[in-house]
């Protein structure tokens, strides 16, 4: 692990965002609670909260952070596209982004796995930092932020 003794403690944030593409029209139908294994956002938001505290565990050199708050939102950019976005923050000496790209990644995950036995076509396109806040390096946002 990386010594982070020596950095002040400040007001750490990130957001990152998974994609989940589905084959055409069927994505309309797991969002009304049609999926095999019942409705997917609720189940997906514990698992993507579940996995940003639990980082640390999962990614052997990353450090054990007290995330004050963590939270998964849904939006669907397309028909067929459902988009999770994992919000992390935390007063600390190093930077939550590993925590954020972990709960959306874990998010979709789990969407892919409540919806699996509808298509072996469902696929996890992206996961990506769209934006960070804090510490030495200051602010950052990615492009594909908008």
């Amino acid at each position: 692990m990386v010594d982070v003794s020596h950095k002040a403690t400040t007001a750490r944030r990130a957001l990152a965002r998974a994609r989940v593409c589905f084959p055409a029209g069927l994505l309309a139908g797991v969002l009304d609670g049609r999926g095999p294994k019942g409705p997917i956002e609720e189940v997906a938001r514990v698992a993507g909260i579940q996995a940003a505290k639990r980082t640390a565990e999962l990614i052997p050199m990353c450090h054990p952070l007290g995330l004050d708050h963590v939270e998964i939102h849904y939006t669907r950019p397309a028909d067929d596209v459902l988009e999770i976005r994992c919000r992390t923050s935390c007063q600390g000496r190093t930077g939550v982004e590993m925590e954020a790209l972990t709960g959306a990644a874990l998010a979709a995950l789990t969407v892919i796995d409540m919806t699996k036995a509808l298509s072996k076509e469902i696929r996890l396109e992206c996961v990506e930092l769209l934006e960070k806040s804090g510490g030495k390096s200051g602010d950052w946002k990615s492009a594909a932020a908008d």
